[in-house]
């Protein structure tokens, strides 16, 4: 049983046939000893995004345990020789620099760009005080140097897998004592070349002609493999992702030719910014301002955790990083925002851009506008099929459907921002009605009133996509935020702390129904896009008078809880009784004066819908 156990997980590794295919393949174990002397620690901080790795501490706590938890970095220390120098502020190599080596069996028209994504992060150390800390260089031969394999641990490696798996990562291996990474192989699989091209196009065609096709020039594609290089490259110096980085630039900025290719679309190439999809065709902005690039934000966290300082312990250091952290932060493109361990903070969203989700949202909705009548000619490629035109269109839709996330966002909003004792403000902050009740209208505005421009006659003729079933995801993508528990329990929490300030669950409820339905009220007729999404709204607001279920034991220790609506216990049972009889009210008051057929039965069913959900309360 275990042979065929690590058969089958060897086979869903490797991709090879069914279990009973005879192969064989060679497998590679790379010890390396720990260092005898570990490296100085340096303590994680929730205002720097690294990686971390933690430990109990036994003895920290006289009375108790302490959880120690420490930031992963390479070891990278200034020669004896030249550590006065480096106290002096010059710029010295450290005793060690950190090499990726490429490897051999990459194409080779990408490695120079591999390459210098590698390369462009020694402008961020020299922040901290070194030169030619980082580098990317080819292997030695057999002939130089016969003992060098890929597979070996003592080098770093970006390895290319010739793959159709879509993506790229830079994981690392660090000593668990310190913290000190030890090494690292970057995966580059050859299929990531895809996901940068349907990026690239998708938020960009409008404002750049290289876009506009489905094979990349050669340098175009350079140049989003180097972007990807130096991102993973990041998470390998350490960095984990900073959703937050693109909230610190005013939107107009983002259209600004002069500003955003002097500073970028975002701050931080740790970012899931992507690309500028804020530009206007009219703002005549290059490649350096739809690119994403190392910036601000890389160039301190790189500060923060390779500075190095002539002290023996991290204890020594914590005061001084701290008092550096302080004053780094009063320039907000240094702030770094968790949108991985804090999911609630609309200015930490992946794919996002800007501090205003609803007017750069807007901007990119111009933009799929632009691209989406063009796309059967710019997919068109000879005696192929429609599979590029149809993935493309996917692509139009889903870039649609991010925007509809970050404003959903904003709803329920709750903001954190890490500090220590000696900073003033709050951590956590609600995000204002204003800003909510803004996020409400654009919704109502670009997604409830049905998006027609995202409906294609072309695309569903050649391709038998169904337009209610395009519209009525994007819609339920919105729907799902705002009925959420998550959020109700957010809305209650803001009225019950600041009740003259809080966008309440009641308003916010009330606000979507008059939207979603204005024909209701008006006594007009309902179209068939509005009356799916009137029927989704009504089955969500009955879903959430159903009682929580039980729990229920799934495996010994393991209970879940399927289904359900809200507490018993919680206003938002109180008010979604209350939304339903008021919706109930009107549309039994304008069921008498409508005329148009479909409406009629459309009204009927719902009334019988909520009749029914009353009844079994």
């Amino acid at each position: 049983m275990l042979r065929h156990l690590h058969w089958v997980v060897l086979q869903q590794a490797f991709g090879f046939g069914s279990s009973s295919d005879p192969a064989t393949f060679e497998l590679n174990s790379s010890i390396i000893a720990l260092p005898k002397t570990p490296m100085k620690s340096r303590y994680f901080d929730a205002r720097v995004g690294y990686f971390s790795t933690s430990y109990v501490d036994f003895d920290a706590n006289p009375q108790g345990v302490k959880s120690v938890t420490l930031a992963r970095r390479w070891r990278l220390e200034p020669k004896p020789e030249d550590v006065e120098k480096y106290k002096r502020g010059e710029l010295v190599e450290p005793q060690k620099p950190i090499i990726y080596y490429i490897d051999p069996t990459t194409p080779k028209k990408w490695i120079p760009y591999l390459i210098q994504g590698v390369n462009d992060w020694q402008a961020a150390f020299e922040k901290a005080g070194f030169k030619n800390a980082v580098m990317a260089k080819m292997p030695p031969t057999k002939d130089e140097d016969s003992t060098w394999s890929l597979e070996d641990a003592r080098y770093s490696a970006i390895v290319y897998k010739p793959s159709d798996v879509p993506n790229a990562s830079g994981p690392n291996v660090q000593d668990p004592r310190s913290g000190e990474i030890m090494e690292s192989h970057i995966n580059w699989y050859h299929n990531v070349m895809k996901l940068v091209h349907d990026w690239y196009m998708v938020q960009t065609a409008a404002v750049d002609p290289r876009a506009r096709k489905m094979v990349f020039d050669d340098e175009l594609m350079g140049q989003l493999i180097r972007f990807v290089s130096s991102h993973e490259v990041g998470h390998t110096l350490g960095l984990r992702h900073n959703f937050g980085s693109s909230s610190t630039v005013p939107v107009e900025k983002l259209r600004d030719k002069a500003w955003v290719e002097a500073n970028g679309h975002t701050p931080s190439i740790m970012d899931y910014a992507r690309f500028n999809y804020v530009a206007q065709p009219e703002d005549n902005i290059t490649e350096k301002g739809l690119f994403p690039r190392i910036s601000d934000y890389d160039m301190w966290a790189i500060e923060w955790g390779y500075r190095w300082y002539d002290t023996k312990t991290a204890d020594d250091d914590k005061e001084t990083l701290n008092k550096l952290t302080i004053e780094k932060l009063k320039n907000p493109r240094n702030w770094w925002g968790d949108g991985e361990s804090w999911g609630d903070d609309p200015r930490s969203q992946t794919e996002d851009l800007g501090d205003n989700a609803m007017k750069a949202s807007s901007y990119g909705i111009k933009n799929l506008q632009r691209i989406l009548p063009n796309l059967y000619e710019w997919t068109k490629q000879s005696g192929e099929a429609y599979d590029d035109y149809q993935n493309m269109y996917g692509q139009v839709v889903s870039q649609f459907g991010r925007y509809i996330g970050h404003v959903s966002r904003y709803i329920g909003g709750l903001e954190r921002t890490p500090k220590t004792v000696e900073q003033d403000g709050a951590v956590y902050t609600f995000t204002s009605k204003a800003k909510q009740k803004e996020a409400m209208s654009w919704i109502q505005n670009n997604v409830f009133k049905t998006p027609t421009w995202v409906i294609d006659a072309k695309y569903t003729s050649l391709t038998n996509q169904a337009p209610q079933t395009v519209i009525s995801s994007l819609q339920s993508r919105a729907l799902a935020t705002m009925f959420s528990s998550n959020t109700a329990s957010k809305l209650l929490r803001f009225e019950a702390e600041k009740p003259a300030e809080a966008y309440t669950l009641n308003e916010m409820m009330t606000d979507l129904r008059k939207g979603v339905f204005s024909e209701v009220a008006a006594k007009k007729p309902v179209d068939i896009y509005r009356r799916a999404l009137q029927k989704d709204y009504t089955e969500r607001l009955i879903s959430l008078m159903a009682p929580p279920s039980a729990p229920q034991q799934i495996a010994p220790g393991i209970t879940i809880q399927i289904g359900g609506g809200v507490s018993t216990t919680s206003d938002a049972l109180s008010i979604v009784k209350a939304q339903l009889k008021t919706l109930q009210a009107e549309l039994k008051a304008a069921l008498p004066t409508v005329t148009d057929a479909s409406t009629k039965m459309h009204l009927s069913d719902l009334i019988d819908r909520i009749d029914r959900a009353m009844k079994k309360d």
